[in-house]
């Protein structure tokens, strides 16, 4: 799984500097994120708080300097008054299509690099029902790394 999270830093890079060869300034990964998850259609602040893993207030200060960058907007939901809906402002809209046009020429180059056949397999893996969340490794092997280390650490 190591992998996965070397794999998002590469995507997150690449994206970040392909927006600046089209002249857009980097973004801080956070935001970045949430540009890429309201291009998904996810734009209630909780959802995307809870997407990226950080805290509500959290969420609220980004969005707030986003907002003040110009890059999105806050509306009222209409389907429920207490909540807000993110939308992009004229500036997000661009970064999100620069954005879109540099995702595919990544997904291009990667085939081209990779194979055909190795995008089809990692396509359909990262798309597949992963089923519900991971809770955590069993006490037993969980102590087992914990004791590797201290073993480890005691040979220096």
């Amino acid at each position: 799984m190591r992998g996965l999270l070397h794999a998002y830093y590469w995507c997150d890079e690449s994206l970040q500097k392909s927006l600046q060869r089209q002249g857009y300034s980097p973004l801080p990964r956070t935001q970045s994120m949430i540009m890429v998850n309201v291009s998904d259609g996810i734009t209630r602040p909780a959802d995307l708080a809870r997407n990226l893993g950080i805290s509500r207030q959290a969420i609220q200060q980004t969005l707030a300097e986003m907002q003040a960058a110009g890059l999105i907007s806050l509306r009222a939901d209409p389907t429920d008054g207490r909540a807000k809906i993110v939308e992009f402002e004229r500036r997000g809209r661009g970064i999100g299509r620069a954005a879109l046009v540099a995702i595919g020429a990544m997904e291009r180059d990667l085939e081209r690099r990779l194979g055909a056949a190795t995008m089809r397999v990692l396509r359909k893996a990262l798309y597949a029902d992963w089923g519900p969340h991971f809770v955590g490794a069993p006490a037993r092997a969980a102590a087992a790394v914990a004791g590797s280390g201290r073993r480890k650490a005691s040979r220096r």
